[in-house]
This record gives structure tokens, C-alpha cells and sequence, in this order.
């Protein structure tokens, strides 16, 4: 949804996102390569391929990294 975005609509999308989100308590799946959309996001999931052949799901809960971050 954002990929044809400049940096200042990312904003208001993910703005947008977040007051859906608080007033109806629903939740999105949001696929994009943005980092500022990234960087709004609760959690995030992945696909990696640490050997050649073989992916991996990887999933990163960002306020969790966000607590261990701080802490340390």
C-alpha cells in the first residue's frame, strides 16, 4: 500500500493505521520494504535464507526489543 508513497504520506498511512487500530481494535497485516512503515510496526515477520535452500521464518516483537534495548 505505501510503496508509491513519498516519506510525509507514509506517515499519515501509518497514522491512519494506528487510529483504525486504537478506535475498532483491529489488527493489520501490512507487507512493505519501507522502513518508516517497518519502524511503526509492533511486530515483524520475515523470510530468511541462511543456507542456500533452506528460508526461515524469522518474527521480531518491536517493543520487546525495544524494553531490552533500554534496559541494557
Amino acid at each position: 500500500m505505501d510503496a508509491p508513497l513519498d516519506d510525509h504520506n507514509v506517515e499519515r498511512f501509518c497514522d491512519l493505521l494506528d487510529e483504525m487500530t486504537r478506535l475498532t481494535d483491529t489488527r493489520f497485516v501490512i507487507i512493505t520494504h519501507n522502513p518508516i512503515s517497518m519502524a511503526r510496526m509492533n511486530r515483524l515477520f520475515g523470510v530468511t535464507m541462511a543456507e542456500r535452500g533452506v528460508s526461515q521464518l524469522v518474527s521480531v516483537d518491536l517493543e520487546t526489543a525495544e524494553r531490552i534495548r533500554e534496559a541494557v
